[in-house]
């Protein structure tokens, strides 16, 4: 078991919804032993077909632990997990709902006597349908699960509640995707390390726990799977991600033991970026991205472009300082030649971000397309580098501002964790994700979301939301 995960237990928080002929469901309400004894009197009786939705009032990474008293029967069962009461309730292949890199959607059988676990997934809601004849006494259901849990360096502790909400909703958000002792994307869907997701990932692990091994475990794991010439994950653009987050993981902890194994590597890459950069500045990867958002899209290029500036620019930093003066000549020349073509971007606030974290300066129309609509625009992947332009362009109050108007949004519809990705257009006209959505109303779940992530496909507890701890470490502690 990797350090600093420690097992969570809820029971539920309240019944959504039930069906049918169900007795006592409040018994589940109750706080007691988890332990199945021969004269149980307190429990939820169901008879027939029927069915019931509990909420356990958080994002959870872990599965569901059922205690059966007595079953006249082996009962069969559907469960059904969901970050939102719609996921719960949908059939596979209905808006997105699907069983991709973990089962949510299963049947089983309950038995007399029985204490059994089902699944491992992301959720907070869970559907149990009741599909047999007979009758089923139950005295638990209870929702168990890991999470991430070392000494804290950083929490925030300014006056502004709706700061505090969005904090700790990042942070059980970032805890929850390290869970495993990696860093992943997603609990219920991409329990992957994606090295081109992980830099804001890295930044709130480090704000809130300063050198942390899932960082380092995860940076091993790919380094280990895309030896050179192989870029990481399959993308150049990744491979440029890893250079920035070894750069400003070594700046922020200092961990040089950590980064000399990798001098041969870190030089390797290097050589590799520059036969891909033309005299002339032409990006001749093969294979561009930046994010899903800008895709084919007239800004793809140019967010690449600060991208690799970044990159270069991190890279000489890190030659710098571990006196590597091949490796500074090199990111030096590469950097130099990117920096021929300018980066022309037209709308999307994402690459105006890195484009200032690359260069650290935008024009005024640049700086009025990052302000232009508030947190229309806004990205969970790159909130960091937006909000972080917004401040240091236009002042830390509209940073702020676009912060509580973007996560508060998400938090004011039910959210106790942060999205994949979060469009404040999905507002208008939907409902929140935490209740049915009435008639006449969009499911802000299930009816949004696209690319990869299109309906309950969308991942709800997404690590690279996090980002936003950073920011509020930077900016929101007087």
């Amino acid at each position: 078991m990797p350090k600093h995960i420690k097992d969570e237990l809820y029971y539920p928080a309240r019944i959504v919804e039930s069906s049918g002929d169900i007795e006592n469901a409040e018994a589940l309400f109750n706080i007691r032993p988890l332990q199945i004894g021969l004269a149980e009197l307190d429990v939820m009786t169901v008879t027939g077909n029927a069915y019931i939705v509990l909420d356990f009032g958080r994002e959870i990474a872990g599965g569901a632990r059922i205690l059966t008293f007595v079953a006249e029967q082996p009962c069969p069962i559907r469960l059904r997990f969901g970050e939102s009461f719609g996921e719960c309730c949908a059939e596979l292949g209905e808006r997105g709902a699907c069983n991709d890199h973990a089962l949510r959607d299963i049947r089983a059988e309950l038995v007399s006597y029985s204490d059994m676990r089902f699944c491992d997934t992301g959720f907070r809601f869970l559907r149990i349908d009741f599909l047999g004849s007979g009758t089923v006494r139950i005295k638990n259901i209870v929702a168990c699960g890991k999470i991430y849990d070392a000494p804290q360096i950083y929490k925030y502790t300014g006056p502004d509640p709706r700061i505090a909400r969005i904090f700790e909703a990042a942070k059980r958000t970032i805890d929850l995707c390290t869970s495993s002792g990696m860093v992943w994307d997603g609990i219920k869907r991409d329990r992957l390390v994606w090295i081109g997701d992980m830099y804001p990932e890295m930044r709130a692990l480090v704000t809130l726990y300063g050198r942390t091994e899932a960082v380092e475990r995860s940076l091993d794991f790919i380094v280990g799977q895309t030896p050179l010439p192989t870029w990481m994950n399959g993308m150049p653009c990744y491979s440029l991600w890893w250079i920035v987050i070894l750069a400003d993981y070594f700046k922020l902890t200092g961990c040089r033991d950590y980064v000399e194994d990798y001098i041969d590597y870190f030089h390797g890459l290097l050589e590799q970026v520059a036969e891909h950069i033309a005299e002339d500045g032409e990006i001749r990867l093969p294979g561009i991205f930046l994010d899903w958002p800008t895709h084919g899209q007239p800004d793809e290029e140019p967010g690449v472009r600060a991208l690799a500036i970044l990159a270069m620019k991190k890279a000489a930093e890190l030659a710098r300082e571990l006196e590597l003066p091949g490796s500074l000549e090199l990111a030096d020349k590469v950097r130099a030649r990117l920096q021929k073509v300018p980066i022309a971007v037209r709308s999307a606030k994402q690459a105006l971000g890195l484009k200032y974290a690359a260069t650290g300066s935008l024009s005024r129309d640049e700086v009025e397309l990052l302000l232009e609509g508030g947190a229309r625009g806004m990205s969970t992947f790159m909130s960091y580098f937006i909000l972080d332009a917004v401040a240091q362009t236009a002042g830390v109050d509209k940073a702020v501002a676009m912060m509580l108007e973007y996560y508060g949004a998400m938090l004011e519809r039910g959210a106790t964790t942060f999205f994949e990705d979060f469009d404040m257009d999905w507002l208008d006209g939907s409902g929140r994700i935490d209740e049915p959505t009435p008639p006449g109303l969009k499911d802000l779940h299930g009816d949004f979301g696209k690319f990869c992530y299109v309906g309950y496909r969308h991942s709800l507890c997404h690590g690279w939301s996090a980002g936003v701890i950073p920011f509020i470490e930077k900016y929101c502690t007087r």
